[in-house]
């Protein structure tokens, strides 16, 4: 029986040059996986423990660093002018749910309902503490300069938690049910405002958010079907995909799923499978960890993370400067097709 392909993307950029595309590593030879048709990314992000030319890597991070801290800071005052406001609406389960809006000065081209992972919103320490983190702070800036309006909800802190990454997933009290509640309820809400268009709106979302994001467009979920506002698009950044696969995940619209390579706490080889049996289109960024497209920091070993692919011994997640953008530029590419 030939295995279904997902669909893929031939290019990852505005340009017309093609990826660089090489086998995947990290993903498990011995998994019964196979990566035939998907696009692996070729990338040259600082591994961990990496020893060549350790100096020259220190010096561009460092510079790296504060570019970014530099262009963020500036980014936030321009987001801030573009039109940010505190919202709330009532999750499907009833729970208030405060959200930030970012609105571009003209009007919006569509919408993009931005769902946050197992650490919420904000920043929790450093000069942005209390503010939205530099990973989703530099999504809102990208979307706004492409003319989208932005809707971040909050699961988290609207039902008292600022975490749960350090909860073991059995234990969570918040699960995908409500990171659906929320997200259709979000999307509800926002079709029925004046500045919107309901017909367009996309799903984007980070690891348990990317899981809402699969949670969100499940055809087999009765709250999904009786959506009436349905998304344009669904891109989920490095979710967790095994128990979309249990439960016989269908999607009802596009679904983009973008993955790093070597990422230990939602591996990727869970989401390419279910990328070949839906159909979905699935990219593997090489030497991409968890939150490769963080803008700020490093690749760091987290051992309060109970979680991923070896329980107790943490996971490990940074960023890498060169996925991101090839991830970034995949994204603008999706919404102008659902879009424009």
């Amino acid at each position: 029986m030939r295995a279904l392909k997902p669909k893929l993307s031939s290019r990852t950029g505005s340009g017309s040059s093609r990826p660089r595309i090489r086998a995947c590593p990290g993903l498990d030879p011995g998994s019964g996986v196979s990566t035939s048709g998907i696009q692996c990314h070729a990338s040259h992000g600082l591994r961990v423990g990496a020893r060549n030319d350790k100096q020259s890597w220190d010096c561009s991070w460092k510079v790296l660093r504060l570019a970014c801290l530099f262009w963020l800071s500036l980014l936030a005052t321009l987001s801030s002018a573009a039109g940010q406001q505190q919202v709330s609406f009532a999750s499907l389960d009833g729970t208030p749910i405060k959200a930030w809006l970012f609105q571009p000065p003209e009007q919006a081209r569509g919408t993009v309902l931005a769902l946050h992972g197992c650490g919420g919103l904000y920043a929790r320490a450093g000069t942005r503490q209390g503010q939205l983190n530099a990973r989703h702070q530099a999504m809102a800036d990208m979307l706004l300069a492409q003319g989208y309006a932005v809707l971040f909800p909050d699961s988290l802190s609207s039902r008292g938690l600022t975490q749960i990454c350090t909860q073991k997933i059995g234990s969570r009290s918040i699960t995908q049910t409500e990171r659906r509640h929320d997200t259709l309820a979000g999307m509800n809400w926002v079709a029925a405002q004046p500045w919107a268009n309901s017909s367009r709106v996309a799903l984007l979302g980070w690891s348990h958010g990317g899981s809402a994001v699969l949670a969100a467009t499940d055809a087999k979920q009765a709250q999904v079907v009786a959506q009436t506002v349905k998304p344009r698009v669904a891109i989920a950044f490095y979710p967790g995909c095994s128990a979309a696969r249990k439960t016989g995940y269908q999607p009802n619209t596009q679904l983009v799923m973008l993955l790093g390579a070597l990422d230990d706490w939602t591996p990727p080889g869970p989401c390419v499978a279910l990328g070949k049996e839906v159909r979905a289109e699935v990219h593997v960024y090489a030497d991409g960890y968890h939150d490769f497209d963080n803008p700020l920091g490093v690749v760091k070993l987290r051992t309060d993370v109970p979680n991923g692919v070896h329980p107790g011994q943490g996971v490990h997640a940074g960023p890498n400067p060169e996925a991101r953008e090839q991830a970034y530029a995949r994204v603008r590419e999706l919404l102008r097709a659902a879009f424009d």
